[in-house]
């Protein structure tokens, strides 16, 4: 079993089953290379999936900003939250 994720009760890829399993899946994570965000929203499957599709939009969509001025700010607001993300 990997290392959990955070703090909260977490189920992993590797033993998801179900809704969760096909959670997993539409958000491209596969056994031993998930994304520790992804993992953490492992109870909840609807969140996990809506916040993925929400990050692909954000980062990936139509805006006038590029790919690199996006990964700017979120680099940013992780430093000011003292996220290491």
């Amino acid at each position: 079993m990997s290392q959990p994720a955070t703090f909260l009760t977490t189920v992993v890829p590797e033993e998801a089953e179900g809704e969760l399993a096909e959670a997993y899946a539409a958000c491209g994570q596969k056994p031993g290379a998930s994304a520790n965000i992804i993992v953490s929203q492992s109870l909840h499957p609807a969140a996990m999936t809506a916040h993925y599709q929400l990050y692909r939009t954000l980062m990936f969509g139509r805006s006038p900003l590029s790919r690199s001025e996006r990964e700017l700010v979120a680099v940013v607001v992780s430093a000011a939250n003292d996220c290491f993300y």
